[in-house]
């Protein structure tokens, strides 16, 4: 099995200075147990040992494919984008229709930033077993709405597991090196509630509040 380097959650808010000392200023004084209207109060999902192959198949070019992100805050789609990340995406319904995001977490939620989850082993450094490239193009910008996945500073760029994240800040004003999947299509009020459940000034940036949960992800057309 190939274990997937540590500090995979990590990686990718550290490449932001600016906008983690930003979010890292709001009010700390809501209670950890509150949740904003939309979201069910949940268990931490139990860690889950996944060790795939990768897909054998790739999706077409041409795939006008939707997945839909059933959590506990609600739902949100994303149009998964396979004319410009075939490989990205084909290995993310791969894993979709293994079942390997069903009762994961928003491990990592950095208000006005990002919200990041697909960790099966919910450990932060977790995977599917295996990984894929590929690089997105040069002219890449992660602007609000953007889904594209995680990796470490060890990796080239375009490595992808499982773990993704949706980017909620305007622009993440991260340089193109993370593989992308494609952009929030619906139910931006869910991602916003989730966003809202990141710390905000209690010096644990990035942890999230309260347990987020993924319950599954289909995929079907757009």
């Amino acid at each position: 099995m190939r274990r997937m380097p540590p500090a995979r959650s990590g990686t990718l808010l550290a490449l932001n200075l600016s906008a983690l000392a930003l979010t890292a200023c709001g009010d700390a004084s809501s209670p950890s147990s509150a949740l904003p209207a939309g979201c069910g109060e949940v268990s931490a999902p139990k860690p889950k040992h996944v060790d795939l192959r990768p897909p054998m198949t790739r999706v077409s070019e041409r795939a006008k494919l939707k997945a839909t992100v059933d959590t506990s805050c609600g739902r949100f789609a994303i149009a998964l984008d396979a004319a410009a990340s075939p490989k990205t995406v084909s290995s993310f319904v791969h894993l979709v229709r293994r079942g390997v995001y069903d009762d994961t977490s928003f491990r990592r939620i950095v208000p006005g930033f990002v919200i990041q989850g697909g960790d099966p082993s919910e450990s932060g450094s977790g995977g599917p077993g295996y990984s894929v490239t590929e690089e997105p193009r040069p002219t890449t910008q992660y602007t609000k709405g953007t889904v594209a996945m995680a990796k470490t500073a060890l990796e080239p760029p375009g490595r992808s597991g499982s773990q993704f994240f949706v980017v909620t800040a305007t622009d993440a004003g991260l340089p193109p090196s993370y593989a992308t999947l494609g952009k929030v299509s619906s139910g931006w009020e869910v991602v916003k509630r989730i966003d809202s459940l990141g710390d905000r000034g209690s010096g644990q940036v990035g942890t999230p509040r309260a347990t987020v949960v993924i319950r599954g992800v289909t995929v079907g057309a757009q």
